[in-house]
């Protein structure tokens, strides 16, 4: 019966990280993608060049396909709350419930009320309402993930409660406490960041290809292209050093508030001072060490602590059912540094191409951009696992464990479930990535949808077809 138990218990779990792991890359797109078309439609009224006008219709008719995908996969996400997870939503759900419907009544209605306004109202409202429209929606995108992290940081460092005795359930005392605690700023900040640089190499790889594609056809790159991999670069010239020191003030407050979680992220079994960095080992969770450790001698202490002298938790301290499982934390985070590490880097090349005058002609560099397109979406889900996993055992730190949230369902039936999302969420989201892919293969243009409107996987004599028919 306990094995039963056990095998539905890791089935809810696989099922609700899946769906969020396909769920949170669209997010991170949309946050990035409309502050980009805000950026880019202020340069366009600020400059008059025209060049912003068609890289903002060109990345509109994206970001139209990735709200819609986002949108949807959000839906099915959260009604596993009350499938998959009822106990925790019976719990936790006077608190959790209340600011994800915060979210729902700000965020996703302002995006709703102006998302039509930005679609399609380029030509039907004036220059300055159309402008408020888009700069609306971008500032609806990061309300949305306001809310969202305060809720997954109240989880992670949860006050401004008391539980009820009776029921179990934990009822607010003081709101500006749940919101605002102490992990929140550091998490908002750190996944805004990680948003724009997610968006900065789309963008990036997407324009590297265009230029690597004209070269080979012998053409001469178009402007549109070349003022997106610049914008591109400056993105990430700049928002990747900062997202460095966004994580290493994350990495200090988490080892404050949760260090558990990072004696499991550095794969430390003893809590020391003057303890090194393991950058490379297998944290064997049964023997209690990390096998075939690669340590730099010192720099465990220096970067968690700023301080030599500083003492490293250690996975030994807390009880083994209260241990995160190292590997998988060890090793994501392991992914999520490595990848911020060769974004620096893209940055600092870029520089130094651009004092070279070789920015738009090396073809290494332009190879190197569009290899790293991915990169930043590989980046937050590499986070992601790090932060939820680190959690383990808890849902709510150390108050609510995760298998007494769980809801009281049979592992036949979640295997099912589990079998059918997947085949789902392959056909619908590998369709939208296929006519996403097809979006941006398509080289942006001078004059980039004159009309103003969105049309996505048209065919040029169908939209000419309907131009003709309006006139």
């Amino acid at each position: 019966m306990q094995h039963t138990h056990d095998v539905a218990l890791l089935l809810a779990r696989f099922q609700f990280a899946f769906t969020v792991g396909v769920h949170i890359v669209f997010p991170a797109f949309s946050i990035g993608l409309a502050t980009y078309l805000a950026v880019l439609e202020g340069l366009w009224l600020k400059t008059k060049q025209n060049v912003f006008l068609d890289l903002y219709r060109y990345w509109l008719k994206v970001f139209s396909l990735v709200f819609g995908m986002g949108v949807v996969s959000g839906l099915v996400m959260a009604y596993q709350f009350g499938t998959n997870w009822s106990a925790f939503s019976l719990k936790a759900g006077p608190i959790t419930g209340v600011l994800l419907s915060y979210e729902v009544m700000t965020a996703f209605f302002l995006e709703a009320g102006f998302l039509g306004i930005m679609l399609f109202g380029m030509n039907k409202v004036g220059k300055k309402l159309h402008y408020t429209a888009t700069c609306t929606v971008a500032f609806g995108t990061l309300i949305s993930a306001t809310w969202i992290l305060a809720s997954n940081s109240w989880m992670q460092t949860p006050q401004g409660y008391h539980i009820d005795q009776a029921t179990g359930r934990f009822l607010p005392d003081d709101w500006l406490a749940i919101i605002f605690t102490p992990s929140f700023p550091y998490r908002l900040v750190h996944m805004g960041l990680a948003a724009f640089l997610s968006v900065a190499f789309a963008v990036g790889a997407t324009a590297a290809w265009h230029l690597l594609k004209e070269r080979k056809q012998g053409l001469a790159a178009s402007n549109p292209v070349r003022v997106m991999f610049s914008m591109a670069l400056w993105m990430i010239t700049i928002v990747a050093p900062l997202q460095l020191l966004a994580g290493d003030m994350h990495g200090l407050n988490t080892l404050k508030y949760q260090p558990a979680k990072v004696a499991a992220m550095e794969g430390d079994w003893e809590s020391e001072g003057r303890a090194p960095e393991i950058l490379f080992g297998i944290p064997d969770m049964k023997e209690e060490r990390t096998k075939y450790a690669i340590k730099i001698p010192y720099a465990g202490s220096l970067i968690l602590t700023h301080s030599l002298e500083g003492k490293v938790p250690g996975l030994k301290d807390y009880p083994k059912d209260e241990r995160a499982p190292a590997q998988v934390v060890f090793f994501s985070f392991r992914i999520m540094i490595a990848l911020g590490c060769l974004m620096i880097l893209a940055g600092f090349a870029s520089l130094w191409l651009r004092w070279k005058k070789r920015f738009y002609n090396s073809t290494f560099f332009q190879r190197f951009m569009l290899l790293m397109g991915p990169s930043g979406f590989l980046a937050i889900l590499c986070g992601w696992v790090t932060t939820e996993v680190g959690r383990q055992p808890w849902t709510v730190y150390g108050q609510l464990r995760t298998v007494d949230s769980a809801s009281p369902l049979m592992a036949s039936s979640l295997t099912f479930s589990v079998v059918l999302f997947v085949i789902v969420y392959c056909f619908i989201f590998g369709t939208g990535l296929m006519f996403l892919f097809r979006m941006l293969r398509k080289t942006p243009e001078v004059g980039e949808s004159t009309d103003g409107t969105v049309r996505i996987g048209m065919r040029p004599e169908i939209v000419e077809s309907v131009r003709g028919g309006s006139r």
